[in-house]
């Protein structure tokens, strides 16, 4: 599932087309991916919950969450679930993707018109609309904890101290830490030289504030290589992120460690594969 830095360097790719642009058409063809906030789904006027009519006036995001604002108010949230893809077509520019399209929107700007679309494989993902980022914020995003590229090491400490969990569990658990996955979670770990397994609660105040620095600089890197493609990961150009080549730990059970040279340890906390060096990483119990 794409995590933080996918999602921002989505948000960066598609900025350039989107900002500016008056949303001239859209066409929704499958609607269950349509969450309507407020009001049982009028599908007759789905269309102005799709932004139709309005021009893009930004793009937000909080943790794996991207929203488009218009000017008119209305905002639309969208979750890629594990497969999703938002791309932008310029005018005249053959679509490489049909298959799996769930959304098309017909864009015009200054900059030049074209097409985005959301596609979902999968269909774990989906689009939520809301009248306002001040709804959004209050209705969807309330749930989740602070963002993880924004989060200080006091407000995690604080947040970590409350639970009895793995910390590897604890950092994948969204209302604790906006926007970190699997991937992000064991490198962070890996660079903290934290176990995974360690009670979240038994890390110093010292342990927090190397994780807090390990994960912001983890994200960065990972924003700049324009995120970690594993399978189906683009961003709003096409382009496959680069991050992957730099891992250090994810997807990398039974291989050496390019630390010390020990075997990597693969378990399974909170259901997800689990991947550390049992020489690098301290375990606190």
């Amino acid at each position: 599932m794409p995590e933080l830095p996918e999602i921002e360097h989505l948000k960066r790719s598609l900025e350039p087309f989107l900002i500016g642009s008056t949303v001239v058409k859209v066409d929704l063809q499958r609607r269950d991916v349509l969450r309507q906030y407020g009001r049982q789904t009028n599908w007759r006027a789905y269309s102005k919950d799709l932004l139709a009519g309005t021009t893009i006036s930004s793009l937000c995001r909080h943790g794996k969450n991207l929203a488009l604002v218009s000017d008119a108010g209305p905002v639309l949230c969208v979750h890629l679930g594990m497969s999703g893809q938002m791309r932008f077509s310029p005018a005249g520019k053959r679509l490489s993707e049909t298959t799996h399209v769930h959304c098309l929107w017909t864009l015009a700007s200054k900059q030049g018109n074209g097409k985005l679309i959301f596609r979902d494989p999968r269909r774990f993902g989906g689009l939520w609309s809301f009248p306002s980022i001040q709804m959004l914020r209050e209705h969807r995003w309330s749930s989740l904890g602070p963002d993880a590229l924004a989060i200080r090491a006091s407000d995690l400490a604080a947040r970590l101290h409350k639970t009895q969990r793995p910390i590897k569990a604890a950092l994948l658990e969204q209302s604790i830490l906006a926007g970190v996955g699997n991937i992000y979670a064991d490198e962070s770990l890996f660079r903290a030289g934290i176990d995974p397994r360690s009670i979240a609660a038994r890390l110093s105040k010292d342990r927090v504030k190397a994780l807090t620095r390990a994960i912001h600089q983890v994200l960065g890197a990972a924003i700049n290589a324009g995120g970690s493609t594993i399978r189906s990961y683009l961003d709003g150009s096409g382009n496959g992120g680069s991050f992957a080549n730099r891992h250090q730990v994810y997807g990398r059970g039974g291989q050496v460690c390019l630390a010390c040279g020990h075997s990597l340890e693969q378990v399974v906390i909170a259901q997800r594969t689990t991947v550390f060096c049992n020489h690098c990483q301290q375990l606190f119990l």
